[in-house]
């Protein structure tokens, strides 16, 4: 990554080296807070990827037969140079996505450090059967072993975090990875490879920058075992179609619509509190986000009004505006997509507070609630990905799950009540695969994340994260 006064050259990182695309195409980097170009990246083709995942291939060799307690010390080292390189990883981040830098080192930059650390030490705790005779004169011994070369493909709102949630499992279980970020966003992690190369052997952790035909490209290739992607449920689907051809094995996390169910007991004021604050994170794009709050009707209008309230308070702004409590959305694009939901909502549904976008250069777009709407609205069903909540009412218990579960994804929710049989009742009914009580949002390294359904399948995070990058084998002696 080559750095000027006003420009920056990122550049895709294959076999511990920087380099071009072979074609020299490039795709421009846009600032989502000025609107305004700030750098340039590879257009990456089938040469690129090719020459990744063969130099994947050919330090696979290697870097499986590794220690865990050698894998451990790479990884714990990767994960102190991001501790001391957080400032340059900050502007990395920043400019492709205009997220408030403040936040950025205070709330993801820490979360992603524990992420590497965490499977620092899983990678030497693999859990198995024990070795037995489970037939006469014959002990069997399970070995769990690495894939092969992981194909991963990271999305454009957290950058950085997507990309150490596939790369720190991956390499922990002695895996080698070929990278390819978002198109807008891949500075973060052009950079993240920089560092780790002068803590991995060559070919362990590669970065091919490009488009969606260099991620098909990726997906294709025969040296690709698993293919990882967050992203959409489209991008999902086309992905899984193709790895079917060469029965490459599969990692989907993709989108959610998260329903929240506020009960007639629930702690109002906490409630509006910290849902406010955790719907417009990162400008609402969080395939977690609180997006889709369900309240019981005894105490609807009280929740609303004092929500909106709430939500008009948040401003978006610059990168280094204190006072922001979001940025930008990625691009104009998005912000085109948020606008058109809104600009075609049915007349039953009401706007109550924000709703258009800031006349100002850059994507930043009001926090917006909208009342008033069916189960059978396009923005109940769809996944807006932008500062936009809505709020519908349930009369029962009943009712809340059928309206929580009646969309395609099911990735998050959370239940709001002091009812702790109530909250139970609704860990057990709500069809995701994460349910929050009395919060909403909150990871641990150490618990899976992963959804249902149309969110699809396997998990990030945790030892199940681990395990969905080991192959078991059974040796009978």
């Amino acid at each position: 990554m080559a750095d000027t006064d006003r420009f920056t050259t990122v550049l895709n990182h294959i076999d511990g080296k920087e380099r071009p695309a072979a074609s020299g195409a490039t795709l421009r980097l846009v600032d989502p807070a000025t609107g305004l170009p700030h750098g340039s990246a590879p257009l990456s083709g089938p040469a690129d990827v090719d020459a990744a995942c063969r130099a994947a291939e050919e330090a696979f060799a290697g870097w499986s037969v590794t220690t865990p307690q050698q894998r451990q010390a790479a990884l714990l080292r990767i994960a102190d140079a991001l501790e001391a390189q957080a400032d340059a990883l900050a502007s990395a981040e920043v400019a492709d996505t205009g997220k408030p830098r403040a936040l950025f080192l205070a709330d993801e930059l820490p979360a992603i450090v524990d992420v590497l650390r965490y499977f620092a030490g899983s990678a030497r705790n693999l859990p198995g059967a024990a070795a037995a005779e489970y037939t006469p004169g014959r002990t069997s011994v399970l070995r769990r072993e690495p894939v092969g070369v992981c194909a991963q493909i990271t999305p454009w709102n957290y950058p950085l975090m997507m990309a150490v949630w596939k790369i720190a499992p991956a390499l922990a279980a002695g895996n080698t990875v070929v990278l390819k970020p978002s198109d807008t966003t891949p500075s973060s992690a052009v950079l993240l490879a920089r560092l780790a190369a002068e803590h991995l052997p060559p070919g362990v952790l590669n970065v091919v920058c490009g488009d969606r035909d260099t991620g098909r490209s990726l997906v294709a290739h025969p040296a690709v075992r698993l293919v990882a992607v967050t992203g959409s449920v489209r991008a999902g689907q086309q992905i899984a179609a193709a790895a079917a051809a060469d029965l490459k094995r599969l990692h989907l996390e993709l989108g959610g619509n998260a329903p929240v169910l506020v009960h007639q007991d629930a702690d109002l004021d906490d409630a509006v509190e910290q849902l406010s604050s955790l719907a417009y994170y990162n400008a609402g794009q969080d395939c977690t986000a609180a997006t889709r709050i369900l309240v019981h009707q005894r105490i609807h209008d009280q929740f609303l009004a004092a929500f909106a309230d709430r939500a008009a308070r948040l401003a978006p702004g610059d990168p280094d505006d204190p006072d922001a409590a979001f940025g930008p959305l990625n691009s104009v694009a998005q912000l085109s997509s948020v606008q058109g939901l809104l600009e075609t909502l049915p007349a039953h549904a009401e706007v109550v507070t924000g709703g258009a976008a800031l006349d100002r250069p850059g994507y930043f777009h009001q926090a917006t609630v909208v009342a008033g709407v069916g189960q059978r609205d396009e923005i109940v069903q769809r996944e807006v990905f932008g500062p936009v909540v809505t709020v519908q009412s349930f009369a029962d218990e009943s009712e809340g799950f059928r309206l929580a579960n009646a969309v395609p994804q099911g990735l998050a929710a959370s239940v709001w009540t002091r009812d702790h049989d109530r909250a139970m009742r609704a860990s057990r009914a709500l069809n995701t695969g994460i349910v929050w009580v009395n919060t909403h949002g909150t990871t641990v390294s150490e618990m899976p994340h992963g959804g249902v359904r149309h969110s699809g399948y396997g998990s990030d995070l945790s030892l199940t994260g681990l395990l969905d990058y080991t192959q078991v084998k059974h040796v009978m002696l």
